[in-house]
């Protein structure tokens, strides 16, 4: 099926919030050099609501509807805490390789919530693809050490942040009618500073002697905050909005292969060839499933 001009965009703008997002496991890993994992999670909006404050203020944006108080608040919950918590609880018990084992069905579920919420049904083509692109994603992930460190516990918890996630994309996607997606973060992230604030200061209170200081864990703190936090965000709900929110959210599948990327440059890790095939495989599968975005 041919794209319109507003879905190509859309996939564009897609692929660039994933590309920005595609850094934070990497950046985290450097990060805990110094920081405890729920200092890092709180700290994320923090350092995202220092560069929103400003840009909100100048704008003249810092008015919003009654309407809109209840979704932007479940949106805050998902993206400020549901998501980088119980993540930061699941890396303390498992490994990051494990835990993408399990977060790899994160777009599947993504445009599950998306079908229920907007009654829109993509067609069979869209959900062949959507399910062989997880599959290939979870091989793509136990290909990089993912059937090691199986926790029970740690699955449970990456098993809510994935949905605490999907949902507050669908929900943050839903609030661009209403505003650019750059307020619907900057609204996110504001809303969420004055618990970030105190969780943030409890935490490294208590775990700060545990940790000494380096100037690489810092500025990857500061990273995570700008980029993954804040400005990807603009891109994805903009990509979210104009390619439809269970189309977009396969993009997503490409976040894997993207910090594979990062991973090797930042930390040094090793590309196989079985993970060179998967990543293949997970790309034309996110290909064919945004070509049926004009077939429902």
């Amino acid at each position: 099926m041919t794209l319109s001009y507003r879905q190509k965009s859309g996939f564009g703008f897609a692929f660039l919030g994933v590309f920005l997002f595609s850094a934070s496991l990497p950046l985290t890993k450097l990060a805990l050099q110094s920081y405890d994992p729920l200092f890092t999670a709180f700290a994320r909006p923090i350092i995202a609501a220092v560069i929103a404050i400003p840009l909100m203020v100048k704008a003249n944006a810092l008015s919003l509807p009654r309407a809109l108080w209840r979704p932007m608040v479940f949106t805050t919950l998902g993206a400020v805490f549901g998501w980088p918590i119980f993540i930061a609880l699941a890396l303390q018990r498992s490994t990051s390789a494990h835990i993408a084992v399990i977060a790899a069905v994160m777009p599947l579920v993504t445009a599950i919530i998306a079908v229920i919420k907007h009654r829109r049904h993509p067609g069979r083509s869209f959900w062949i693809a959507s399910l062989l692109g997880t599959c290939l994603l979870i091989i793509f992930a136990l290909s990089r050490g993912g059937a090691k460190g199986e926790n029970g516990v740690a699955d449970i918890l990456t098993i809510i942040a994935v949905f605490a996630s999907a949902y507050c994309y669908v929900e943050g996607a839903g609030l661009t009618a209403y505003m650019p997606g750059w307020q619907v973060i900057s609204w996110i992230v504001i809303l969420g500073t004055p618990l970030s604030l105190l969780g943030a200061m409890a935490v490294y209170t208590h775990t700060h002697q545990h940790y000494s200081f380096h100037w690489n864990a810092f500025l990857s703190l500061l990273g995570i905050g700008i980029s993954s936090m804040y400005l990807g965000f603009f891109a994805w709900y903009r990509g979210l909005r104009d390619l439809g929110v269970a189309h977009g959210s396969q993009v997503q599948q490409l976040q894997a292969i993207l910090t594979l990327g990062w991973s090797a440059l930042f930390l040094h890790e090793h590309i196989t060839l079985s993970t060179v095939l998967a990543a293949l495989g997970i790309v034309l599968c996110v290909l064919w499933a945004i070509t049926t975005a004009n077939a429902d």
